[in-house]
Order: structure tokens, then C-alpha cells, then sequence
């Protein structure tokens, strides 16, 4: 099982960008698509983007698409969400979840392994 911390959340104003990542341990993490979801509150968690375990495919939810970047560097056993014009509807507690099978990628996360998830408020 790999473990997983997210950070670089924060308070931003609307417009602005923040940039999310998410270190892995262990050393099999290339063995591991990966995705980040969110949640907001009083909501469910929502599937945001994902990535294969090379990083050669990428795909989005509808609403962060043309927004967001998710990227990730095997050497460093580290996945990102770059995240630019940020929106007040992005405020969301943020989780990576990590993902062997690659349904993650479609938002489906049945074995998934999460991390603790880090915050994102959007200022208006």
C-alpha cells in the first residue's frame, strides 16, 4: 500500500492559481495511476482529473477542464494539480488517491489508497 500527502492548498482570490502535490511513498509508485478528487461541504466527493502511471494520458472533469493540469514525476514519486483561474466553486477540501487497477483515471476508485486531503478556498 502506498501513502500519500497532499499540500500546497491554501486562500486565494478568484482568478489566482494555486499548485497542489501529492508525495507517495515506496518505491513502486510508477505501478500507480493517479487522480485527485474533491470535496466540498455539504457535498460528495467529486472526481477532478487523473493520470496513467507513465503520465501519457490525462483527463479532466468538465467543470476544471482547460483550467487545471495534472501532471506527476516518477523520479520524485510526486503527482500535481496545477490549478489556474480559480473559480469560488473550486473551494473544496482536495485528496489524491492512488490507484494499481487504472480506473482511477475514469473516476472510479474502488481500491484506492487516499490521502488526508489538503484545503482550497477561493476568495471572491
Amino acid at each position: 500500500q502506498v501513502q500519500l500527502v497532499e499540500s500546497g492548498g491554501g486562500l486565494v482570490q478568484a482568478g489566482g492559481s494555486l499548485r497542489l502535490s501529492c508525495a507517495a511513498s515506496g518505491r513502486t509508485f510508477s505501478s500507480y495511476a493517479m487522480g485527485w478528487f474533491r470535496q466540498a461541504p455539504g457535498k460528495e466527493r467529486e472526481f477532478v482529473a487523473g493520470i496513467s502511471w507513465s503520465g501519457g494520458s490525462t483527463y479532466y472533469a468538465d467543470s476544471v477542464k482547460g483550467r487545471f493540469t495534472v501532471s506527476r514525476d516518477n523520479a520524485k514519486n510526486t503527482v500535481y494539480l496545477q490549478m489556474n483561474s480559480l473559480k469560488p466553486e473550486d473551494t473544496a477540501v482536495y485528496y489524491c488517491a492512488a490507484d494499481r487497477r487504472g480506473t482511477v483515471v475514469a473516476g472510479v476508485c474502488t481500491e484506492c489508497s487516499w490521502g488526508q486531503g489538503t484545503q482550497v478556498t477561493v476568495s471572491s
